[in-house]
């Protein structure tokens, strides 16, 4: 139950701007898990989440994958190094690249681990990505344009 509980917070996290202890409970009662701010006060030291600012004089909770930071830059420099062009049909993410680069940007992009990539396939220098839906489609376009410029 408890690892049930925390997938869905840091999915909730993910997902929603949640500034306090009391509306992640919120969320969480909303997707029919039974909890006290006593229960989630010790999900977030398990979790060890974070804060960050969000503008407008706000803060989020955020969840950062604690080992794999130093990983980022590389995958952002094959994404950099292999990456031509992107378009979608629906939820169908297809990126072109470089000849013999597409594996190796499938797997970067795979590392970064996009909750909204169901999966996807490379050939030479073709990649087919299943995206969950055609909004998240747009998201992971939007995420990927940010990499390639910061």
């Amino acid at each position: 139950m408890k690892r049930n509980r925390h997938c869905k917070i840091v999915e909730l996290i993910e997902n929603y701007d949640i500034e306090t202890q009391d509306e992640l409970a919120e969320k969480l009662r909303e997707a029919g898990f039974q909890v006290t701010q006593a229960t989630v006060s010790r999900d977030i030291r398990e979790l060890t989440l974070s804060k960050i600012a969000t503008g407008n004089g706000k803060q989020k909770y955020v969840f950062f994958k604690q080992d794999d930071s130093h990983l980022g830059e590389k995958y952002i420099r094959v994404l950099k190094d292999g990456f031509l062009s992107m378009d979608m049909a629906q939820n169908i993410l297809v990126i072109r690249t470089v000849p013999g680069m597409a594996m190796a940007v499938a797997a970067a992009v795979d590392a970064m681990k996009l909750r909204e990539i169901v999966g996807s396939i490379a050939g030479d220098d073709t990649i087919m990505m299943a995206v969950r839906t055609v909004e998240d489609t747009h998201t992971v376009m939007e995420k990927i344009h940010r990499m390639m410029e910061g």
